[in-house]
């Protein structure tokens, strides 16, 4: 789960922010929030800002960050992170590192990790275990190469030669099978991912799709039926057939695919190709193997404009479905940036969990902050005050007789 995440010196975002993820005051809604060991963490949070406020940035700071610890292994000693992209509209700052910071829990242990990097080098990078109410420094590194540690002092100053200037030790120091960074870092690889679009779906999901009595079929067909999609059935056929290469004298696989959905129109049901279905019911066909998997167990998912190509009501439900206690069991969390203003309800999210974004338009700096950072009555009509620009984050737009006169 997480509990906090901050970035400083990040394209728009020069002074540090923090998205967090811990609930507020405020009792209503109790649904919309859960406990893991002394933590009280909301699952699900909307950021709403105009055009180029830095919404996106949000998503791109989570995702350099994460590749930057998933792929550190990968990486060539004269590898550059191409991902880290400092704020420019300042001389000292855009030759400083980037910083990133997340605060979570893994396997029930909460975690701080914080790096600072730029194209080049990594330059500090903390790791810090709360196996009790104090935290237990894991390694510290500072100045690129300097580093110090709490225990295992022999077995870990072993590894910092096998650590580059490049790359991150917590990939490293997990790459040689040490046991106190493993949790941390399996939580960047396995549970907390971004995604811009839902627009295409892995073979090993069209495997699954296939598979008799396949049970992410039925989950897809569930949600579909939900979102008042008359589709009864759906047949995915999946091949790999080996093809001769002739370039290298051997053999590549490749997959036939073939999706067909049975619509049900009055009493009579007709088999649509998949390419001929709506972009919402492509969509849905393609989220579900995600959604699956983060009720089935603990995700952190993080969507750039969850409303694209759906229903308004549907956005609403998918959002209910994280927050439901009953459905999501595993208290996946939901990060997702929109301009839907439908969705600021608040019989949806509690006045702690929206958050917005607003870009200075004299520095070009970015600022995030919640809405309970305001005076909110229980009982405001939150969209209105939104549109109204009572909270800030919105665009201002000339009158269009205003821009006739000036063309």
């Amino acid at each position: 789960m997480l509990i906090e995440f901050s970035v400083k010196n990040f394209m728009s975002f020069k002074d540090k922010v923090t998205l967090s993820m811990e609930k507020g005051n405020g009792d209503e809604i109790l649904d919309n929030v859960f406990k893991v060991n002394d933590e009280v963490l909301l699952k699900s949070i909307p950021i709403y800002g105009a055009n180029a406020s830095g919404k996106s940035n949000i998503l791109k700071a989570f995702t350099c960050a994460i590749l930057m610890v998933r792929n550190s292994n990968l990486i060539p000693i004269d590898g550059k992170w191409n991902l880290v992209k400092p704020f420019l509209f300042n001389n000292k700052s855009k030759n400083s590192p980037s910083e990133f910071e997340f605060v979570f829990i893994s396997n029930n242990i909460k975690y701080r990790y914080y790096f600072s990097a730029d194209v080049n080098k990594i330059y500090d990078e903390v790791l810090d275990a709360y196996y009790s109410q104090k935290p237990t420094n894991i390694f510290t590194r500072t100045n690129i190469n300097n580093y110090s540690f709490s225990n295992d002092k022999n077995k870990l100053e072993s590894f910092v030669s096998k650590n580059p200037e490049n790359k991150l030790f917590l990939s490293t120091a997990t790459n040689w099978n040490y046991d106190a960074t493993k949790d941390a870092y399996l939580w960047f690889s396995d549970v907390i991912d971004t995604f811009v679009s839902f627009d295409s779906i892995t073979d090993l999901d069209l495997k699954e799709y296939s598979s008799n009595n396949s049970e992410l079929k039925e989950f897809a067909l569930k949600l579909l039926k939900e979102a008042d999609i008359l589709i009864n059935d759906m047949y995915v056929d999946y091949e790999e057939k080996e093809i001769d290469n002739t370039i290298t004298n051997g053999s590549l696989k490749m997959a036939n695919v073939k999706i067909e959905l049975v619509h049900e129109v009055g009493k009579n049901y007709y088999k649509l190709d998949f390419n001929d279905e709506s972009s919402g019911t492509k969509i849905l066909f393609a989220l579900a193997p995600f959604l699956k998997r983060a009720f089935e167990s603990t995700k952190v998912m993080i969507v750039d404009e969850l409303e694209k190509s759906l229903h308004p009501s549907l956005v609403e439900f998918i959002i209910r479905l994280f927050n439901n206690k009953d459905f999501n069991k595993a208290n996946s969390q939901l990060i997702f940036m929109t301009h839907a203003t439908n969705l600021l309800n608040r019989d949806l999210f509690r006045r702690d969990q929206v958050w917005f974004t607003e870009k200075n338009d004299k520095t070009g700096e970015s600022s995030l902050f919640p809405l309970d950072s305001f005076s909110v009555r229980k009982d405001e009509n939150i969209e209105k005050g939104y549109r109204n620009g009572r909270y800030g984050a919105i665009p201002f737009i000339r009158d269009i007789d205003l821009w006739l006169e000036d063309n």
